[in-house]
């Protein structure tokens, strides 16, 4: 909310300022009959009624968007600022014409007084405060509004020096230099819309800022897990930046983690951009690198199917795939063989109809039954027993022993460690003869749930 505050305020400021400068002129110009002032005092005019509209847009353009607003309200700014342009070229046509009628006629040059030049150069400082005011706080909010009123401001400037100097010229002699430099003020305004126009039309037609992809793609393809962006598409909305974008991610990252790169995403064209929307559409796609095995666990979870156990013998003209598969328990055999054999035919079409695979089907393990802590004592007993099983071998240190009573069996938990040098395979070799030895010695134990770790550091 505080950026919405910095911009209505100066805005409200800037009305204050451009009313009395306008009037100022406004009242002097008339007095010594200077074309040229009354002509500034009309565009501070305008510079006024532009300056209302602009502290009634930025009022509504920082609301959030809603149901009928999905973008938000930030291009009632750029609407606002076309509007202002109009009033620009219909001031700067009227000052030309009558301009032009001055010189053809030889009217008479204003009297020349100090008065128009203090209220001239008062005009001056007042114009380049509001200008450098209104210039910071569009760049800090990235109001279209603002920045065009600092523009009305910064060109104020230009306009009074022009006044000063063909009242120079009409102090000197040369009547035709009132009339000639309200000319020049015309040109000016007509510039300034001309430049404002071209602005407020990129954005309407939403063509992207000046470098925003390039700078966008950068951000994304910055992000740890996404390959390359595919489609890229940027448009502002007032200070928002609306990013659009196609980014291609690993197909065989789980879903958590495609999110994750979404969210850090997100996080990187906000650090580029400050105000950025992020539309962010991961297509999976296959890396180089992906193994066979990598490749089949792709295929399963593409059917929501649970495998393990997957081994791989490449015989150079075949390939050999084995796997076991995991269905409920309670399925037919005839329902399981129907999926297993889809199973293999999507390996098959992965990797050609010659590859031989073998599915092993296995009932998948249920969720185990509510249990009770074992008592003490049959805690130690097991815990022993482990101890014993893993004296004089690689495995020692058991430890953190848990024994729960389920309908099912006795369910066993426990830790213990290894050599850090170890191979994953041999360790788990180890602790499962470990595991074998305990369901021989205590019958009622169900399930050993080991977790091998290193020693402490």
């Amino acid at each position: 909310m505080s950026g919405q505050h910095d911009k209505t305020s100066v805005a409200a400021i800037s009305i204050l300022a451009s009313g009395g400068m306008a009037a100022a002129k406004f009242v002097v110009g008339i007095a010594i009959g200077s074309l040229a002032l009354i002509s500034e005092a009309l565009h501070s005019s305008i510079d006024l009624v532009a300056t209302i509209i602009t502290w009634a847009v930025v009022r509504v353009s920082d609301k959030p968007a809603d149901d009928e607003h999905h973008y938000g309200h930030g291009k009632l700014e750029s609407i606002s600022a076309l509007g202002v342009t109009a009033l620009l070229y219909v001031l700067a046509g009227g000052i030309l014409v009558e301009s032009y009628s001055r010189l053809r006629e030889g009217t008479p040059p204003p009297t020349i007084s100090a008065v128009p030049f203090v209220v001239l150069v008062a005009d001056i400082a007042v114009n380049l405060w509001r200008a450098r005011a209104l210039h910071r706080a569009a760049r800090e909010t990235r109001s279209q509004a603002l920045a065009a009123d600092a523009l009305h401001f910064a060109s104020d400037v230009m306009g009074s020096f022009a006044v000063i100097i063909g009242l120079i010229l009409a102090a000197l002699g040369f009547w035709w230099g009132d009339a000639a430099a309200a000319a020049a003020v015309a040109v000016m305004i007509a510039l300034l819309g001309l430049r404002m126009a071209g602005s407020t039309v990129q954005t309407l037609v939403d063509r992207a800022p000046e470098g925003a992809q390039e700078k966008a793609t950068a951000a994304i393809r910055s992000v740890p897990g996404v390959i390359d962006v595919e489609r890229l598409r940027v448009r502002m909305v007032g200070a928002t930046t609306f990013i659009d974008t196609i980014a291609k991610v690993p197909r065989t990252y789980p879903i958590d983690r495609v999110e994750e790169i979404k969210r850090k995403a997100q996080a990187a064209v906000d650090k580029a951009f400050g105000d950025a929307d992020l539309t962010f559409t991961p297509v999976p796609v296959a890396r180089n690198n992906e193994t066979v095995r990598d490749r089949i666990m792709v295929i399963a979870r593409n059917s929501s199917l649970a495998i393990h156990h997957v081994t791989v013998h490449d015989l150079g003209a075949k390939l050999i795939v084995s796997i076991d598969l995991e269905v409920d328990a309670e399925m037919q055999l005839e329902a399981a063989h129907d999926v297993a054999n889809t199973l293999e035919r999507n390996i098959q079409e992965e990797f050609g109809e010659d590859v031989e695979v073998d599915v092993h089907i296995e009932p998948l393990e249920p969720e185990l039954p509510f249990g009770v802590d074992a008592a003490p004592e049959r805690v130690q007993a097991i815990a022993a027993a482990l101890t014993e099983y893993a004296a004089g071998g690689e495995i020692h240190d058991i430890h953190n022993v848990r024994v729960r009573n389920t309908d099912a069996g006795e369910i066993v938990n426990f830790h213990c460690r290894a050599t850090p040098s170890m191979s994953v395979l041999r360790v788990h070799e180890h602790v499962d003869a470990i595991e074998r030895r305990l369901r021989r010695a205590f019958p009622s134990v169900k399930r050993v749930i080991s977790h091998a770790e290193p020693p402490r550091a």
